[in-house]
């Protein structure tokens, strides 16, 4: 077992396949050879619709004392029409994200053969705490003829210049160091102006890393055509988002796709979690993919300090030529095993 002192990682496993990608990822840590001392959190759809339970303020400083918090998948089946929209995404995910800081969301992808960016690597790093997810606005009216809805954007100096940096400093160790800005400056001009102000100041300190700028409907394209001209892209909120959905689609599906949650002060604990959803109709059929947590595991390790058992991880499921949908949950994550 590694020599380092186990770890205290919060597991929540949460919804449909995520125990069971989750439990996965853990075996393979282990088999690893990484000591971790978890503690299981029943959070999560089932959790609320059996007694109402979100999170409340006692569990979110619970999970601020844990080294790492590891989560499977949030969210009710499709169809299921009991939980209104926002009440698991605010009340437990973007919780736990403002609550602990987490301010960068790190996703890197790396292309599977036969997919778009086939044999290409490069991440998007998005900005976590801010913009129109920061929850400015309101209604007037609501439900009648004359309501109105608005939902600011909220960025601040401080918030865009620390997620700028981490960009900065992820695309500076890539063998082609190269940041690309991702934003709307033509249409956003008080937003898209702060972020582009921001990303040519701290490019002075980062001589080696080329800068590029794109707007995000060009963006689009160019991840699908020509995903290969990406190193590292830095973007907001909302944007990052959903360029992320859409390189995961890109590299071969979001069952390969994993994220981390960052709180790079290490004030309180991050959170690693793939980025696919619950998937219900999958629960029990062996069916579900657990390369994504697999991979978020890896990132968590990285986080802890278990660069070498990370590596070694990652460099098994780089390996792994089989096929996961024949494979299967167990068969993929016994084949990562063995190349431990």
């Amino acid at each position: 077992m590694s020599e380092r002192r186990s770890h205290r990682v919060a597991v929540i496993g949460g919804d449909g396949i995520g125990p069971e990608v989750t439990a996965a990822a853990l075996e393979v840590v282990a088999a690893a050879g990484v000591a971790l001392n978890t503690s299981d959190f029943d959070l999560g759809a089932a959790r609320y619709l059996r007694d109402g339970f979100v999170l409340d303020d006692a569990t979110l400083e619970e999970l601020r004392g844990f080294d790492a918090l590891l989560l499977g998948a949030i969210g009710p089946a499709i169809g299921d029409t009991r939980i209104a929209g926002g009440v698991l995404e605010r009340g437990l995910l973007l919780r736990i994200r403002f609550g602990l800081d987490l301010y960068v969301n790190y996703r890197p992808f790396a292309g599977q053969a036969g997919s778009l960016a086939d044999g290409h690597s490069f991440a998007i790093v998005r900005e976590n705490t801010e913009g129109p997810y920061g929850g400015e606005g309101g209604v007037l009216r609501r439900g009648t003829p004359h309501e109105v809805a608005t939902q600011g954007s909220v960025n601040t100096r401080f918030g865009v210049e620390r997620c700028v940096r981490f960009a900065f400093a992820r695309a500076s160790q890539l063998d082609r160091a190269k940041l690309t800005l991702v934003h709307k400056t033509n249409v956003l001009t008080f937003a898209g102006d702060l972020w582009q102000r921001v990303v040519h100041q701290v490019a002075t300190e980062f001589p080696g890393v080329a800068v590029d700028y794109q707007h995000v409907d060009a963006a689009c394209i160019y991840l699908v055509n020509d995903p290969q001209r990406y190193g590292v892209i830095v973007t907001d909120n909302l944007f990052g988002d959903i360029l992320s959905d859409l390189a995961g689609a890109v590299t071969g599906g979001i069952g390969y796709a994993a994220s981390a949650n960052l709180n790079p002060t290490k004030s309180g604990a991050s959170l690693f979690e793939p980025v696919h959803g619950a998937a219900h109709d999958l629960v029990g059929t062996n069916r579900a993919n657990p390369i994504a947590a697999i991979m978020s595991a890896v990132l968590m390790l990285e986080h802890l300090g278990e660069e070498d058992a990370a590596r070694r991880i990652a460099r098994a499921v780089a390996d792994f030529e089989g096929d996961a949908a024949l494979l299967g949950t167990s068969g993929v994550t016994q084949q990562i095993r063995e190349r431990l």
